[in-house]
């Protein structure tokens, strides 16, 4: 299956690319042969009619900074517009903060978004665009992502935190489900494959606060998860979604691709992933 994966220089991104060499990525600050600004709808629908692609994986994204909107919505309407137009199957990556944290209970795929950050409400958009655009599309939310070969940025935050280099305290009511990069990319790849569209919850089994999750990774890099810091939310004086766990179960009958909780990954004897590279045909 020949793959085209939008960000391609990402943390994410580049765990897709490298367990299936065949497949083709994007960049757009980073250095690069194939450089792609998914705002620019025009060279959207050139790249992706020049690759050919069978699927495209949609991880490009802006977490916050001027353009960010047009790069979350407006890029992703035009992935999902050139993708259906080239009649290519599309996953397009989406996030469990598109909740507003206050359900009380895991997420399930048929729960209304309700976001209350900027982030959220322009993933929450996005997944919407894409879905009116290509009806048929895979739509994955997920969480915090951890792993991979390079410390993801807060397994760096928390090591940095106890190593005494940076002054941060996680908060303790802030729920996710973290996820490993290489199970997350197993499963996407996983899914490229598949007649699925619409959500479908991809994240890890154990829903964990912020301030365990560093401790765990304090741990799992030999360092004392006691000199972690933790602080609730309400000291950062924004509206934060603070309950974000994702039902997996519809995931879970639909993928082979078995994606671990936290602590059995960070407290296991081997941090890697027991599948082989993807070989997609």
């Amino acid at each position: 299956m020949r793959v085209l994966v939008t960000g391609g220089s990402g943390y994410l991104g580049r765990e897709i690319l490298q367990r299936h060499p065949g497949a083709v990525g994007t960049v757009h600050r980073s250095e690069g042969d194939l450089r792609l600004d998914v705002r620019d709808a025009t060279a959207v629908a050139r790249v992706i009619a020049a690759v050919g692609p069978a699927c495209v994986i949609h991880t490009a994204y802006a977490r916050d900074g001027a353009g960010a909107w047009e790069t979350n919505v407006e890029g992703a309407r035009n992935v999902a517009t050139a993708a259906a137009a080239a009649g290519a199957r599309l996953v397009h990556m989406s996030t469990d903060v598109v909740f507003g944290g206050d359900a009380g209970r895991p997420y399930v795929e048929s729960d209304l978004p309700d976001p209350v950050t900027d982030y959220g409400r322009s993933k929450a958009a996005a997944e919407a665009a894409v879905l009116g655009a290509h009806p048929g599309a895979a739509v994955v939310r997920t969480s915090l992502i951890y792993g991979g070969e390079a410390p993801s940025p807060i397994e760096r935050a928390a090591m940095d935190a106890v190593d005494g280099t940076l002054e941060m305290a996680f908060f303790t009511d802030e729920i996710r489900c973290p996820v490993d990069v290489a199970e997350l990319a197993e499963a996407i790849l996983e899914l490229a494959c598949l007649d699925f569209s619409g959500p479908l919850h991809v994240a890890g089994t154990d829903a964990v606060s912020r301030y365990e999750l560093a401790q765990l990774v304090a741990a799992a890099t030999g360092r004392d998860p006691r000199l972690v810091r933790g602080e609730s939310s309400r000291t950062s004086g924004k509206t934060r979604p603070l309950d974000c766990r994702l039902a997996c179960g519809l995931a879970r009958s639909v993928l082979a691709t078995r994606v671990r909780g936290v602590r059995e990954v960070l407290q296991g004897p081997s941090r890697e992933t027991a599948q082989a590279p993807s070989a997609l045909v």
